[in-house]
């Protein structure tokens, strides 16, 4: 800062500086500024003729007391009032206190814009840069709205200077950042994009991060920078080091303009244009060759400006995703950097090859590094890099090398680091599923995870390996065998306990016959593990025993005395007493044919997919979930599906079935989109919890929507008589970019509706850019006109490309016709008079149903309000009683709408009535308001 330096003779300054370094105490110190701060407010005060030099120290003596940790809370005025100066340094330390000290609230911000916007119009390139680079500084909204429009006027001006032109590039970007609404491109668009033709470096650079930033809001505006970026790659590409002398790092010709180019090159999918994509191969070729080239110099920052360099090329190449040849040799490139000695560059090279991984062009290629990756699963001392070869060999995994490895993930799991062994145990659990041809050899892995890692074996894995078992004859009696010769062992896990006590209580008659497995043994390893595990565990040990007296008769006996001792029957805890005296009861009173019938065989059922495994793997992946802008996101997660149980202390149920031939429930279901290739009248039908999920936005208009390990969904709406604005969050939640990403509002596949329809609801949308980034999020707008009374909402259609694997995805727009109610309201003698008018048979519809949820008032008069409905106070004799009134706004009619809700606390039951002038909306009404309880 060469204003505050003794050569630019404030003396003072320095003295001042000296003495504050001197100080022996925090005490002195504090006593030497406050001393300082008189004599400036004094001179402030006293001096009305203070000169622009005088001005420009005590400013700066004040800036620097405010670095030191100190408030300040005069001499703002004096700063602003240097800004008229014509002398650089006393102009330049007014703008400098100005960015520090000026809060963008300020009343001070008007004379500041004065000031800037003098400076502006000057055409000084001195001053104008000063007076960018404060409104870059301080971003305020009211700055961006006094200058977002001379900015680019500035950018693109002929005349400005090549200083002026960067300054402004990244001024216009900081205040693009800060507020998106107030930068009006329209007619400078093409004129910013062609900046990327400029002779000078540095305004090309400014650009390109002022277009890329652009372009990922209005891609289709900013399309034609994708020619101009590649000439302008090309040629640094092409040129020799002393081409560009005044941008070459250490022998490398302007690595940051390149590494700025490849980026924007990865917002936009591969050039159409022949020649232009021609060029731009010929351009990550000649990346590639060079790579292999002796480095020219030995130095870090040589190496590092060349890998920066590299990688993002590679990075372009894996989002085409569509050059076979390139993509193999940079999978060959990142094989060589798998065993530098540089660590970092094993990092990056590893998390370059779990998305290489999933190309069809370079699986292969990356496959043929297997045993290097191994060998760092195994030698790495960084555990990042560990976790990085763990991702790898999951993305690498395919049927012919599973049973490597997964037995090499096994051994790692043994010593990996406690943070990612979770993790490692999914993947395990993952691929044992995903490839197992022989189920057998899937049990086993699973068993091992138990034995090896059984905290971190999540109910998830263990789960889903019941499932399996139980809907696979083949492997039963295998599975038995198996978990009943791991019960033996000395220290046993209590998930190894669970998995034992129901695969013996469902299959143990199938290994019954050898002596060494005989029931009573097979009792007495369970009871041995008895005392040993937790509450649930004796719960699920309880079942098993009463399924043991079914099974083999010989065992009643010896498991009535266990559940007749007092350990059971008097239990402090609720759950463990109720289920030892129901089942004793039930085994002394019920004969063998009610125990049958009690014990019905278990169901064969599809197990549900993989995405119950892959969803938890999934949310660990992501850093953070995707920022929903505007909407109020609640932890969302994954519902864990009930079984059938006893009630639990604390009023729930048990996670384990009590049904004694039920296999155990499912904890969350989760599946990948079906792909879909077809046109838009093809869409298939909604996914199966789109009912459920419509359901949740009949009462409120914002929360996520829709999520699951790849895509997160969130909606925020208003609506208004008959019109309506719904925002679409989409956030993809992997690392990968989501292509050909195609949203859309398609109408309902109902027979004979599609007309009547299109007759009903006016849904307007914008079409979004093609690619989603990797944790980025886009927003996409619908305009909604209800025309008249619909009864089925429209689908949203979600379509994309994921790691080249199609992906296809249909829910329910949630847009009902209570969204378009107007409340009401009715004096008591009004709605009585409206009711008994709204008389007739199809005029009515009502419904008597169970209440879901504790029946409570205030949640009750939310829900309604929610609904749409205005609440009538005193209208019904009845106070526990709830009525309603409201208007559905169509553009053809208005349809009233009369409701009354009875509830009863003693039965836990609900009749809803609700009249209205149309037949089928009263029905449809009265369906949607009755889910809500």
């Amino acid at each position: 800062m060469p204003a505050v330096s003794k050569g630019d003779g404030m003396r003072g300054l320095a003295v001042f500086i000296s003495d504050i370094r001197n100080c022996k105490s925090k005490e002195a110190e504090i006593k030497r500024i406050n001393k300082e701060l008189a004599n400036i407010r004094s001179k402030f005060k006293g001096d009305k003729a203070l000169d622009g030099y005088s001005k420009k120290k005590y400013v700066c003596k004040l800036l620097f007391i405010f670095l030191l940790g100190h408030d300040i809370d005069f001499g703002h005025m004096e700063a602003v009032n240097l800004l008229s100066s014509n002398k650089y340094t006393e102009k330049q330390i007014g703008y400098l206190f100005i960015s520090v000290l000026v809060n963008s609230n300020s009343e001070l911000i008007r004379l500041i814009n004065n000031a800037i916007k003098n400076d502006l119009a000057s055409r000084n390139p001195t001053f104008m840069c000063l007076a960018l680079h404060c409104i870059a500084n301080v971003g305020s909204r009211e700055m961006g709205e006094a200058f977002a429009a001379d900015i680019p006027r500035i950018l693109v001006a002929g005349d400005s200077m090549d200083s002026v032109k960067q300054s402004a590039a990244l001024c216009l970007l900081r205040l693009y950042k800060a507020s998106p609404d107030l930068v009006p491109m329209g007619e400078w668009t093409a004129r910013v994009v062609h900046l990327l033709n400029d002779q000078h470096m540095g305004v090309v650079t400014a650009a390109v991060s002022l277009i890329t930033c652009l372009c990922k809001k209005n891609p289709d505006d900013f399309k034609t920078c994708i020619s101009l970026a590649v000439s302008r790659l090309s040629r640094i590409v092409s040129s020799a080091s002393t081409d560009l002398q005044d941008y070459t790092y250490y022998f490398v010709p302007a690595p940051w303009l390149s590494v700025k180019l490849l980026r924007l090159l990865q917002c936009y999918p591969p050039p159409e244009d022949a020649a232009v994509k021609g060029r731009l191969v010929e351009c990550l070729e000649t990346v590639l060759n060079k790579a292999q080239e002796p480095p020219k110099s030995k130095k870090v920052q040589h190496s590092n400006a060349k890998n920066a360099i590299l990688f993002e090329t590679i990075s372009l190449i894996i989002h085409y995703d569509s050059e076979p040849n390139l993509l193999v040799r940079a999978c060959n490139q990142l094989g060589q950097f798998l065993q530098h000695r540089e660590t970092n560059l094993r990092y990056l090279a590893l998390e370059s090859m779990c998305t290489l991984a999933s190309s069809e062009f370079s699986h292969e290629a990356v496959k043929t590094h297997i045993d290097t990756v191994i060998n760092a699963l195994k030698t790495e001392r960084d555990v990042s890099v560990r976790q990085r070869a763990a991702d790898l060999l999951y993305a690498m995994c395919d049927r012919s090398n599973a049973k490597q490895i997964v037995s090499e993930m096994l051994r790692y799991l043994e010593t990996a680091d406690y943070a990612i062994r979770e993790e490692i145990v999914l993947k395990v659990a993952i691929l044992a599923e995903k490839y197992a041809v022989d189920y057998s050899w899937y049990v086993d892995t699973i068993l091992n995870l138990i034995r090896i890692a059984g905290d971190y074996v999540s109910e998830e894995v263990w789960y889903r390996v019941l499932q399996i078992v139980t809907n696979r004859d083949d492997v039963q009696g295998y599975a038995a065998k198996t978990v009943f010769e791991a019960l033996q062992a000395p220290a046993c896990h209590e998930n190894m306990v669970k998995v034992g006590g129901y695969i013996l209580g469902e299959f143990g008659n199938l290994i019954a016959g050898d002596p060494r497995s005989s029931p009573p043994v097979q009792f007495s390893l369970l009871h041995s593990k008895f005392h040993l595990c937790s509450v649930a565990t004796r719960a699920l040990l309880l079942s098993t025993y009463i399924k043991f007296i079914n099974l083999f008769p010989e065992t009643k006996a010896t498991i009535q005395g266990v559940l007749r001792a007092g350990s059971q029957l008097r239990n402090a805890d609720v759950e463990l007493q109720q289920r030892a005296v129901e089942y004793l009861t039930l085994s002394s009173v019920a004969s063998t044919d009610v125990l049958v019938r009690a014990r019905p065989s278990t169901p064969v059922t599809e197990p549900s997919d993989l995405g119950v495994l892959l969803g938890s793997l999934g949310s660990r992946h992501v850093d953070a979930e995707v920022a929903m802008s505007g909407v109020d996101l609640m932890a969302t997660g994954f519902s864990t599906g009930q079984g059938r149980g006893l009630t639990s202390p604390q009023g729930g149920s048990s996670k384990f079935p009590v049904s004694l031939g039920s296999s155990p429930p499912s904890p969350f279901h989760l599946a990948l989109f079906p792909a879909s290739s077809s046109g838009l009248e093809d869409i298939g039908p909604p996914i199966p919890e789109a009912d459920e999920l419509l359901n949740k936005f009949v009462c409120k208009n914002n929360g996520v929507l829709f999520e699951n390990q790849l895509l997160q969904i969130g909606v925020k709406s208003e609506f208004r008589q008959n019109l309506g604005r719904m925002y679409l969050f989409y956030g993809n939640k992997t690392s990968v970019q989501f292509q050909n990403f195609t949203p859309s509002v398609v109408h309902p596949a109902v027979s004979g509706f599609l007309d009547h329809w299109r007759a009903q609801l006016a849904v307007q949308t914008k079409r979004l850019a093609a690619q989603v980034d990797g944790g980025a999020q886009v927003q996409q707008v619908l305009n909604i006109e209800c025309l008249g009374d619909f009864l089925t909402p429209p689908l949203l259609s979600v379509r994309f490309r994921y790691g080249g694997v199609p992906q296809s995805l249909t829910l329910k727009l949630p847009v009902t016709i209570n969204k378009f109610f107007q409340p009401t309201e009715m004096a008591a003698q009004d709605f009585f008079q409206r009711w008994k008018q709204l008389s007739l048979p199809q005029q009515e519809a009502q419904k008597i149903f169970k209440a879901n949820h504790p029946m409570d008032a205030e949640v009750t008069k939310a829900k309604l309000l929610g609904f749409g409905s205005a609440l009538l106070d005193n209208v019904d004799p009845n106070p526990e009683n709830f009525v309603g009134a409201g208007i559905i706004q169509t553009k053809a009619l208005q349809v009233g709408c009369l409701l009354r809700l009875e509830p009863n606390a003693q039965a836990q039951m609900y009749r809803l009535t609700l009249r209205t002038s149309k037949e089928p909306v009263s029905r449809h009404l009265c369906e949607l308001l009755a889910l809500q309880f």
